[in-house]
């Protein structure tokens, strides 16, 4: 019993500690800012520092908090949540109040390839459009992404070049309008080049989104390979229970 008590007492200043933590993040300190020391922590709330150092864990998990070894740990940049919705990342961006914009943006026309050419269902030998940008957000790097369009639906696309959203161009100048998309999402890591495109350590956490996008004919218009920044992006999902699951 006196165990028990203890255990409860123990969860209460966990709560608190926690509480203390959030308040902190969402109201106190800014981006990037440090954190009070684990030690600290512990001798404020009366608890170990295992408590303190899980809840920050957890903290960390949820992406609120990053840690430098040696340095401690620190608020993180908010997350950019993106729906389930078919939308650009201009109009993501736009719709949270950021600007949207593009780095080391290219715009070339090769051949698709096997992989390529399957996605999108065309030869090997056809042409395609591939636009390979940075994508940003108030000047800030969040993804990477590398697009690819049938040529023979958008002609001379390539040699247009890309400033804003390519939906939108691949609407007011080529009237594909895209309908529907199939979209896989893997975990994944941030090699040395990817990192540094994207102003993030090597190996930090990443998305990988693959997307094959179709226009009311069911045609194939478009196939892109995004990798997103784990620490400002999350995926955001509603999901439904059938009526016919009556299991628990």
């Amino acid at each position: 019993m006196a165990e028990a008590a203890g255990n409860g007492r123990a969860g209460t200043k966990g709560a608190q500690l926690r509480s203390y933590l959030l308040g902190l993040i969402e109201g106190e300190l800014k981006p990037h800012e440090k954190l009070p020391t684990e030690r600290d922590l512990a001798e404020t709330f009366g608890v170990t520092r295992l408590t303190v150092r899980r809840a920050l864990d957890q903290l960390g998990y949820e992406g609120r908090v990053y840690r430098t070894q040696g340095a401690g740990t620190f608020v993180s940049e908010p997350r950019i949540a993106k729906s389930v919705e078919l939308t650009s990342f201009t109009q993501d961006m736009r719709a949270r109040g950021l600007i949207p914009g593009s780095l080391d943006t290219v715009v070339e026309e090769i051949p698709a390839g096997a992989e390529i050419g399957a996605r999108l269902a065309l030869s090997p030998r056809d042409l395609v459009a591939h636009i390979s940008r940075v994508r940003t957000a108030d000047g800030e790097p969040m993804c990477i992404e590398n697009t690819y369009v049938p040529s023979k639906l958008a002609p001379g696309l390539a040699a247009r070049g890309i400033t804003g959203s390519l939906y939108q161009m691949l609407t007011e100048t080529y009237h594909l309008k895209i309908e529907k998309a199939e979209q896989s999402i893997h975990a994944t890591v941030l090699d040395p080049p990817l990192a540094k495109l994207l102003g993030v350590p090597e190996f930090s956490p990443a998305f990988k989104v693959l997307r094959v996008a179709y226009d009311a004919k069911n045609q194939r218009i478009e196939y892109a390979e995004s990798v997103y920044r784990a620490d400002r992006y999350s995926y955001d999902f509603v999901i439904f229970r059938t009526s016919r699951d009556n299991t628990n």
